[in-house]
């Protein structure tokens, strides 16, 4: 009998080389233009923000220049916030979102605290709508020294001389039905082991820090969503994606440990924002207002 989760690339039990990894490339179609929808709006923020280079990605031919933006006048008497979408490329609500948050609530935040905002760190990825970059690795799992990924290794480095500036670090992050159809399966198949199917969350939820949990923080941003979304409830087995649920929408990860970006900036208060975007219940203007509202209710905590 065939096995009814195994990924078409690639044989079971073995894990990719490159003749694998080249039939996955094969498939990735660019669907979508970071060029015309994510650059001429970070262009449209010079008028108020510091645009910041960082770096380059480049896949073959292909190169994508890298933005931050960043509050002018910096001071480093004010608690810093670091903000970050699209590390998921098929994770639009990130990048939206983050978008979003500097050209309609930013300026509330001016004076009150130093903004550093990366709307999109994987444009190959949000091109092709994948999660993983053209290497296929998975950027949210490479946030560690000598990374393999370019879009890692390149925030890292923006990141490293402000360590220890950043009072919060709010990641934006979606947990999809594709999860669950593609990407699991697609790791299984690379890595040569089984797949175990899973289910996925209807609904808002958070990842906080294992090694430094911060339950008010993550409390205020649930309390400010759900004016906008629903939150997650605990599956049958009391949890979420497989961790168990400690608080009202909230899962712990190891940041640190699993090379999670939300573990990259040293701050006090980091969170991984994920918005259910196939829910029944929930639009896609709904999926980057949450996040929009996420981002504020961090930023407000950090000015208290």
């Amino acid at each position: 009998m065939s096995n009814p989760h195994f990924y078409p690339i690639g044989t079971s039990g073995q894990a990719w080389g490159t003749a694998e990894l080249a039939q996955w490339r094969a498939c990735q179609v660019r669907q979508r233009s970071y060029a015309d929808d994510v650059l001429p709006r970070i262009e449209m923020l010079r008028a108020r923000f510091d645009v910041v280079p960082y770096g380059e990605v480049t896949y073959g031919e292909e190169r994508f220049p890298l933005f931050a933006i960043r509050s002018r006048g910096w001071d480093s008497a004010l608690p810093g916030v670091l903000v970050t979408g699209g590390v998921h490329g098929y994770e639009t609500s990130g990048v939206l979102g983050a978008l979003r948050f500097l050209e309609a609530r930013a300026d509330n935040f001016a004076g009150r605290v130093n903004l550093l905002v990366v709307p999109c760190v994987s444009p190959w990825a949000y091109e092709r709508v994948q999660r993983w970059n053209f290497d296929a690795l998975d950027p949210n799992r490479s946030f560690r020294p000598d990374s393999p990924a370019q879009e890692s290794a390149a925030l890292m480095r923006l990141v490293e001389p402000l360590r220890g500036q950043f009072t919060v670090h709010i990641d934006l992050h979606e947990t999809t039905d594709t999860d669950e159809s593609e990407y699991r399966p697609a790791v299984a198949a690379r890595d040569g082991q089984p797949f175990a199917p899973g289910t996925i969350p209807d609904g808002f939820y958070l990842v906080d820090d294992t090694a430094n949990p911060q339950p008010a923080f993550q409390q205020a941003i649930i309390a400010a969503v759900e004016w906008v979304t629903h939150i997650a409830p605990a599956d049958a087995q009391g949890g979420i994606i497989g961790s168990p649920l400690v608080a009202h929408g909230v899962i712990h990860y190891a940041m640190t440990a699993l090379g999670l970006c939300a573990g990259i900036s040293g701050a006090r208060y980091t969170t991984t924002t994920e918005v259910y975007p196939d829910s029944p219940r929930a639009t896609p203007e709904q999926c980057i207002a949450a996040q929009v509202a996420a981002v504020c209710a961090g930023v407000e905590f950090a000015c208290r």
